[in-house]
């Protein structure tokens, strides 16, 4: 048996030296093995990372966007080079199998691609002659030092929704990547060093509540973002708001898929099942809800139940996997503690995850837990009031599209939603009135592309910005208007010559 491997920060484009304090386990999920031990940072780490960035920040705001360009490129093509790699970092801390890490490294691509495009992003505006001898111009500056706060579904993907365009804009950033699945994070640091990108530029703190009270706190960050559940979320935005931040802060989600007695159920039942079971459904996109239109529910359930019956359930790295363990034994048995819950609260349980096959060669010690889903469902039962995080999935049936809209927009949360029908006319009327933030029509999982933006409505979102796209440029600069006027000292100038003289009124423009 290999000794657990040691994860510690990266500071200043180099390996932490120094002897954590405290440590914190980190385990191969699938079979629920300790695989490494990663350092927690106190405040002192934290200010060594914070003031790296601060350091840095002051050469990297200068150099020129044609410069920070070629190094996101240079960035692209490493990581487009060694994906295969990071996928197996991911599979091995995470649990998710292969395909769906490469997944997730290639929509993180996506946006690190767009940032590459910052000399247009940065473009501002300008007007000659707004006043008589006077221009007006805009542009974009970077805020500083920023902090981004990651979770474990996405150890790639999230932090890349974030620090490719925050880089571009010319800001410095620490990351404090989840503790559960933190060596992703210090390999897309190594390839920024590649890359080319400054020492101190990027950054990267491990640790738990103590790291992230400091980051939010701490007065050289000048804005945080993160991705998280609702509650902790909340508390991000009221805190580092309070410490004077811009702050943009993802929250958690229930997202429902509605089903019109006129969709292909077929492709609506295949969408259940991939939206609602990949990465064991710790997505915060996954589809927790399937929401029935009156007749359609039987036959959407069978068909539900037949292809759960033929997934295999196992090991990440397995070719043959199509849905792996979750990431802790703790969270597997907060998740299957709903089976239980749901049960007792009177929902069918339609198909039991605990009673799954597992694949050939499965470690029974794994972090396992098959798909599950629960019929006629109501709203109060805690199957559908929770935030699961898992591969649970739940089917309330409704009588009429009115009563699906309403019953969606009547949820706290607004992260995503999809409706599967054969009506255009029902799908223009749903994208127009249902209430969350990401819409998809026929599409399971309306992640944005990279020129769009990630966001949701109601309390899966605290702040006002989305994440990339162009709220992403907005949120890591802030915007400057320049007013300028100039003698012309040409003779046969028919420009207005700068007049002196005292005038206390307002200017206007003439």
């Amino acid at each position: 048996m290999t000794s657990p491997q040691h994860i510690t920060h990266w500071i200043a484009g180099r390996p932490w030296t120094g002897t954590a304090e405290r440590r914190g386990d980190v385990y191969d999920p699938a079979t629920g093995q300790v695989s490494g031990q990663v350092d927690f940072a106190d405040t002192g780490v934290v200010d060594q990372a914070v003031g790296a960035a601060l350091d840095a920040f002051g050469h990297w705001r200068h150099t020129s966007v044609a410069k920070r360009s070629s190094v996101l490129f240079a960035f692209r093509e490493l990581l487009n080079a060694r994906r295969e790699d990071l996928a197996a970092i991911i599979v091995s801390e995470h649990g998710k199998v292969h395909s769906d890490a490469l997944g997730e490294i290639a929509r993180g691509l996506e946006v690190v691609e767009y940032a590459c495009g910052i000399p247009h992003l940065l473009k501002g505006g300008y007007t000659e002659q707004a006043s008589s001898g006077i221009d007006v111009y805009s542009l974009r500056q970077p805020l500083g030092p920023v902090a981004v706060i990651s979770p474990f579904n996405f150890p790639a993907m999230v932090p890349m929704w974030f620090f490719p365009l925050a880089i571009a804009a010319g800001n410095t950033v620490v990351v404090k990547p989840s503790e559960k699945d933190p060596s992703a994070a210090n390999f897309l640091a190594a390839l920024w060093r590649e890359a080319g990108l400054p020492d101190g530029v990027f950054n990267v703190v491990h640790g738990d509540k103590a790291a992230v009270d400091r980051l939010l706190e701490h007065p050289d960050i000048k804005a945080v973002s993160f991705v998280g559940s609702t509650p902790i979320a909340r508390y991000v935005y009221e805190t580092a708001t309070r410490h004077g931040k811009r702050v943009q802060a993802l929250g958690g989600a229930k997202n429902h898929m509605l089903v019109l007695p006129d969709a292909d159920l077929d492709l609506a039942a295949d969408a259940a099942v991939n939206a609602g079971f990949g990465a064991a459904g710790e997505r915060c996109m996954a589809v927790s809800v399937l929401v029935a239109v009156d007749p359609v529910g039987d036959d959407l359930v069978e068909r539900i139940k037949q292809r759960i019956a033929g997934l295999t359930v196992g090991p990440g790295s397995a070719p043959d996997s199509q849905m792996g363990p979750l990431v802790t034994g703790v969270h597997r048995d907060k998740v299957t503690s709903y089976l239980d819950s749901g049960v007792t609260d009177g929902a069918e349980l339609a198909v039991d995850g605990r009673k799954h096959p597992l694949s050939d060669g499965a470690a029974e010690s794994g972090f396992w837990l098959g798909p599950t889903l629960f019929d006629r469902v109501r709203p109060g039962m805690s199957v559908y009031d929770d935030e699961i995080f898992g591969p649970v999935l739940s089917v309330v049936r409704v009588p009429s599209y009115d009563d699906g809209l309403a019953l969606i927009n009547a949820n706290p949360y607004g992260n995503g939603t999809a409706l599967f029908t054969n009506d255009g006319g029902a799908a223009r009327r749903f994208q127009h009135e249902v209430e969350v933030g990401m819409v998809g029509i026929n599409v399971p999982i309306p992640v944005p592309v990279a020129y769009y933006s990630f966001g949701g409505w109601k309390s899966s979102l605290f702040g006002d910005t989305h994440a990339y796209g162009e709220d992403g440029v907005r949120f890591f600069t802030r915007g400057k208007a320049v007013t300028q006027r100039w003698l012309d000292p040409s003779p046969t100038s028919r420009g207005t010559t700068l007049n002196g003289g005292i005038n206390l009124g307002f200017p206007t423009n003439s």
